[in-house]
């Protein structure tokens, strides 16, 4: 992710925040919790331009409402202090893929939002020689013969990297590079599968898309538009609260626990597309992130299928 992209993704959960706060500071106490990530969306937010910061203010004001009406608890008035909390980067390595908690302790309730600005990817892991996907997504070593299958391509892109050669200037890509490391990687998940069976799919998407339910919020700035979509597959989102349901219901849904196909796409030579069952599917592209050849690759890793019963809000600007 670039560093304006960076910025604007934390300023998007600045601007969240604050509305958050202002909405529910009308009917109840909250607490802002500013710590170190709450300091550096603020910086981000300073930083941003003036059109950026009004897009980002109107998409802010669409996903507090929608959150309204599903979470009774963000506005119904207590005793109690509602905290408002960023989450600091290392949540996410940990399995918790939401931005903003919305927190009332004496109810033992929480909530979390995952931000997105203007891009719909789930997540952007790398591969390399030193980094054990297997290990880092389900919990499963890699394979001898996979690290036997992709150590001459990264042999080779260590050697290009000591040459500070341009990774546009590096030939054929496609066939020398992308295919041979992605056919090793759906190998690989192929091997797994076949020894751990359900585990794998279960875990690789709760690797993706977290071990805790979330709202996940995409602001789209060329659409005007903020999207909500809900991935309740605990029961943990849409708690009524004591004096009040909620305006709209949020069904529950199932993750994976087989995998129906994994392979390279035909017409691409750096996709790989990943269909599971109980309607879930994922693209992988495969990219250099970096204008000098290094030893390591990116993914942007993409929902193109999801089950019919995930909650997709779709709300416009004013």
């Amino acid at each position: 992710m670039s560093n304006l992209s960076n910025d604007q993704g934390r300023a998007f959960e600045y601007a969240t925040m604050q509305t958050l706060a202002k909405e529910i500071g009308k009917v109840r106490k909250v607490s802002v919790i500013r710590n170190s990530s709450y300091v550096a969306a603020q910086k981000a937010w300073s930083a941003v331009p003036i059109d950026i910061k009004r897009n980002l203010k109107k998409s802010a004001v669409e996903a507090a409402q929608a959150v309204f009406d599903l979470e009774p608890m963000t506005l119904e008035d207590g005793d109690d202090v509602l905290e408002l909390l960023i989450q600091p980067d290392q949540a996410g390595k940990g399995g918790d893929v939401r931005d903003v908690l919305i927190i009332r302790k004496c109810f033992q309730w929480e909530i979390g939002l995952s931000l997105k600005h203007n891009h719909l990817a789930v997540k952007h892991s790398r591969l390399s020689n030193k980094i054990d996907f297997g290990y880092e997504w389900f919990g499963m070593k890699c394979s001898d013969q996979y690290w036997k299958d992709i150590k001459p391509i990264f042999a080779m892109l260590s050697a290009e990297k000591g040459k500070k050669t341009l990774w546009r200037n590096l030939p054929a890509k496609g066939n020398d590079v992308y295919l041979p490391i992605l056919n090793a990687f759906v190998d690989e998940i192929k091997r797994s599968y076949k020894v751990y069976g359900s585990i794998v799919p279960l875990r690789m998407v709760e690797y993706l898309l977290g071990k805790f339910d979330f709202y996940k919020v995409i602001g789209q700035d060329r659409l005007r538009l903020t999207q909500i979509q809900a991935f309740n597959f605990r029961g943990k989102l849409n708690r009524a609260s004591p004096r009040k349901k909620p305006v709209i219901i949020v069904p529950r849904s199932k993750l994976p626990d087989r995998i129906i196909s994994i392979k390279v796409r035909p017409d691409k030579d750096n996709w790989v597309e990943l269909c599971l069952n109980n309607g879930w599917q994922f693209g992988f592209r495969i990219h250099s992130a970096s204008t000098v050849v290094e030893a390591s690759l990116k993914f942007d890793i993409g929902i193109i299928g999801m089950p019919a019963n995930i909650l997709t809000i779709d709300r416009h600007w004013r």
